[in-house]
């Protein structure tokens, strides 16, 4: 037997045509640990205190370090999910994106991401695929919703 590269895939790509609206794919869910939050911090350089330090937090009425909105929205990544894989090789690239901040996210809340697909264009070599975003937290309290969308091949 010999390995082809190419062939090697999580899940069996789907070409545009054969998304339906309505659609919904998940995400691996993700606890929000100070190694996220440490992360994040060193890869968007944001050292606002109301992120980082505890006893500010506290001062501010706040039960422990809060989730910079984008560090919440990154966890809604298509490609953490299976629809990216789907989309294989005829995903050109990723868009547009809005999102509302709800409700706060705070240090070892656990997320869970999901895409509804709520929009497909086609036009005459591309489409786009709209998907909306809801982010839940461990009590189900919805914290992030939003609209991403994406190019692909027709």
């Amino acid at each position: 037997m010999t390995f082809d590269p190419t062939q090697h895939q999580m899940l069996p790509p789907r070409p545009f045509t054969d998304f339906q609206i309505g659609e919904v794919f998940r995400a691996p869910s993700r606890t929000m640990t100070e190694g996220v939050f440490a992360s994040f911090q060193a890869a968007s350089g944001d050292n606002h205190p109301i992120h980082y330090d505890r006893t500010y937090l506290n001062r501010m009425g706040h039960k422990d370090l809060m989730a910079h909105g984008y560090q919440t929205l990154i966890q809604a990544a298509i490609g953490a999910s299976p629809l990216a894989h789907e989309m294989g090789e005829a995903l050109i690239g990723f868009i547009e994106q809005s999102s509302r901040f709800l409700k706060p996210v705070y240090c070892g809340d656990t997320i869970y991401p999901e895409f509804e697909i709520t929009a497909l264009k086609p036009g005459t070599t591309t489409g786009v695929l709209t998907v909306a975003i809801r982010i839940h937290n461990q009590d189900a309290v919805l914290v992030v919703e939003g609209h991403q969308s994406y190019l692909m091949r027709l």
